[in-house]
């Protein structure tokens, strides 16, 4: 990936001069385009050897273009703190919305490649790491944004050069460290580790773009004219949504002779009160003493409820949540995506919630209306839909193997029984803000629903993610179930981890 980068290349200072005027005049044309038009985002990741330009280039790109519509960051490895959450939470924060740019100096290809240097991940984590950065980069693309990937090189010795010169120079000699002197040490290392973590990550819609680093007229002007082709193709593309590949097959065929996952379960199970008022007690003692587990402190728990209308999702979180200590929790309300929610990738707006070890949030629907709702009422294209599948599952394991305990509740009912609860609703005036004339609309597609959960479980159900489908007829059953379940399975997967 380096070899031309190896060659020493230089533009003479008139021909610089002469240059970036216009170039600067273009990059702000495009900026300004992709912001009025706000149909893609565009993120600029900053990556490559130590002394090779990186913070020079982010400080020329910010001059040369509108800095009240970049975002500019900096990530290093991993510490402590960004351990309590999943590895890539903190890049999904700085995600620019449509129509704007972010700069990233490091990104996440810093800590995968320093740990490979380093031996804190074999060879094997390496590879996995590399292709979970594949696989985010892509589903970040069929969302519409658009990923600029700078490497700026230097060979050893122009490297070992320029880290004595820095130091050297009082203006500059803060720059040079022990950390950069050791990486220097390490040069051949590094170049091994990140010659292979640029070939398995430059696709045909996420490339890499290698820059020598020696010339600073050289590199200002590669990184800017490669830049300004990249807004300019940003402006010019179809939105997202047109532009989105068709699938070869057809949506999933549902069974041939008709029965369906909901249509199993047994919805005549029911529990008295007195002994539901029993239980009930039982099983909330057992979730506080789990959420107060020593082990809970290098875990975090996140709880998903969906449901058709009126199953009792909202009652059966209100018992959920009541055995917790209200430091302990958090319940995040999922509703249609209001118009900075519809600027960024589907997921980005859960991955904000996503709790830090020690803690729980529990979510009252979820990322599954991508399969749901937005499949039915077809709010999404089939491509979308489908590609969610498998964004979904990676996104749960990359939850898992960060430490955090996914449980995923279906409360099902039959549709006599919604019928009775939405006519309870209709005349309790007090339950009266629960029925609108969507959940009317909603029922009238029953069927599609119905089938839209079924593939969403077979999918979806995964090793460490299943579904866990509760008949709902009865609430007091019902309620009982899902908190047993949740504890029994809490306590399996603290037990799996000791």
């Amino acid at each position: 990936m380096f070899e031309s980068a190896e060659i020493e290349h230089h533009i003479d200072r008139a021909t610089y001069k002469a240059e970036v005027p216009a170039l600067r005049t273009a990059l702000l044309q495009a900026q300004y385009a992709l912001l009025q038009q706000a149909q893609r985002a565009l993120v600029v990741l900053i990556n490559g050897v130590d002394g090779a330009g990186r913070s020079e280039t982010v400080n020329t790109l910010n001059a040369w273009l509108d800095p009240r519509h970049i975002r500019t960051e900096a990530f290093d490895v991993m510490t402590e703190e960004d351990y309590r959450r999943p590895e890539m939470w903190r890049y999904w924060q700085v995600l620019p919305p449509k129509g704007q740019m972010a700069i990233l100096f490091g990104s996440w290809y810093t800590d995968p490649i320093v740990s490979r240097v380093y031996g804190r991940d074999d060879a094997d984590r390496f590879a996995r790491r590399l292709e979970r950065i594949r696989h985010f980069e892509r589903m970040l693309v069929a969302e519409g944004v658009v990923l600029v990937k700078f490497w700026f090189h230097l060979p050893k010795k122009a490297a070992r050069a320029r880290l004595k010169a820095l130091a050297a120079d009082p203006r500059t000699a803060w720059r040079i460290g022990p950390r950069e002197k050791a990486h220097l040490k390490r040069y051949d290392d590094f170049i091994v580790a990140s010659d292979e973590a640029l070939r398995k990550t430059s696709q045909p819609e996420a490339p890499w773009h290698v820059i020598d680093g020696r010339d600073e007229a050289y590199r200002n002007l590669a990184a800017g004219r490669y830049l300004l082709s990249m807004l300019q193709s940003a402006v010019q593309s179809p939105p997202p949504a047109a532009a989105a590949t068709p699938v070869a097959a057809a949506e999933p065929a549902p069974p041939l002779d008709g029965k369906t996952l909901l249509q199993a379960l047994d919805y005549g199970q029911r529990v008295s009160r007195e002994r539901y008022e029993r239980l009930l007690e039982r099983w909330q003692g057992r979730l506080n003493a789990l959420s107060r587990d020593a082990r809970m402190r290098e875990r975090s728990l996140v709880v998903v409820f969906e449901g058709m209308d009126a199953a009792g999702k909202g009652s059966t979180i209100r018992r959920l949540v009541a055995a917790w200590d209200a430091r302990y929790y958090r319940v995040v309300p999922i509703a249609a995506p209001n118009e900075n929610e519809r600027a960024q990738p589907y997921l980005w707006r859960f991955w904000r919630y996503i709790p830090a070890h020690g803690r729980a949030v529990v979510f009252d629907r979820s990322w599954y209306g991508r399969v749901l709702v937005e499949r039915v009422e077809g709010f999404c294209s089939l491509a979308d839909w489908m590609r969610a599948y498998d964004e979904i599952n990676a996104y749960e394991e990359q939850l898992t193997e960060a430490g955090v305990i996914v449980a995923k509740f279906w409360l099902a009912i039959t549709p006599d029984e919604q019928l009775r609860r939405f006519r309870e609703r209709e005349t309790t005036p007090y339950k009266q803000h629960k029925i609108t004339p969507e959940d009317w609309r909603n029922r009238e597609k029953w069927p599609q629903y119905e089938r839209a959960v079924q593939d969403m479980v077979d999918r979806t159900s995964t090793r460490v993610a299943p579904w866990h489908v509760v008949a709902s007829d009865d609430k007091l059953w019902m309620r009982v179930q899902v908190l047993k379940t949740l504890c029994r399975y809490v306590q399996r997967q603290l037990d799996r981890r000791d």
